[in-house]
């Protein structure tokens, strides 16, 4: 039997139209996993902080308020790198390399603070930030089956998220940025979801270079939501 091609772009439609249903699917199932799309709306600020081991021990703090605005704090013997962006502009104080005093981020440097700052995540009202879901079908992670969604971003940096087949919880995240002809590949393994506020927030990550081998680990002690941030937390100081 031999199918006209009038009946296989049919077929290929209907596949097509089950793909993109699939991923909608998957994408609904994460965010009721998460909390809940109105519960996640109804995050105004995210307050972490805990520890980092990358060879030695390291405080790490993180506060997101909504606007896309973040900060992360990086702290080693009484000296603290702080990254932030204001929803607007990005900087960073370095004092690992000598420098005491705010300087400002390229829009390269900063590329990674811009995406970090949707308080929400990408699959929240991802159609309306511009963003693109695919459904590619069953992965494994470490040995166990998961779900496979690729994220093409706006911007065109492209996320793929790992997500647990009973659960629906991101186990794992990759991600793929397109910076001056360049590809930098990363990723994250997490863990230890518990609920905030009705809200879950994975207290255990481990992330680095895709395929490096070696990966930080990091330990939410406290994450905290809605707790009152004034917007100058993330504004760049002046110089002293």
């Amino acid at each position: 039997m031999r199918m006209t091609r009038a009946a296989v772009v049919a077929v290929l439609c209907l596949a097509t139209a089950a793909i993109a249903q699939t991923a909608d699917e998957l994408v609904a199932k994460n965010l009721q996993a998460r909390g809940g799309v109105d519960k996640i709306k109804a995050v105004n600020t995210v307050k972490m902080s805990g520890k980092a081991y990358v060879g030695i021990s390291a405080g790490v703090a993180q506060t997101q308020k909504r606007a896309n605005m973040i900060r992360q704090d990086f702290t080693i013997q009484g000296m603290t790198e702080i990254q932030a962006y204001d929803g607007s502009v990005g900087w960073q104080i370095s004092p690992f390399e000598g420098r005491k005093d705010a300087q400002l981020l390229g829009e390269d440097d900063m590329r990674e603070l811009v995406e970090s700052a949707d308080i929400d995540g990408p699959l929240v009202d991802y159609q309306a930030k511009g963003n693109k879901v695919e459904y590619l079908g069953h992965d494994e992670v470490d040995g166990d089956d998961a779900y496979k969604l690729k994220i093409t971003l706006k911007n065109g940096d492209i996320l793929y998220y790992y997500l647990d087949p009973d659960t629906y919880l991101e186990i794992k995240t990759e991600k793929q940025q397109f910076i001056r002809g360049n590809v930098k590949e990363t990723q994250q393994l997490l863990g230890s979801y518990k609920q905030v506020e009705g809200v879950y927030y994975p207290y255990a990550i481990e992330s680095g270079q895709k395929g490096s081998g070696r990966l930080a680990r990091v330990t939410f002690d406290s994450i905290e939501v809605n707790k009152p941030v004034e917007d100058s937390y993330f504004k760049m100081p002046a110089a002293k």
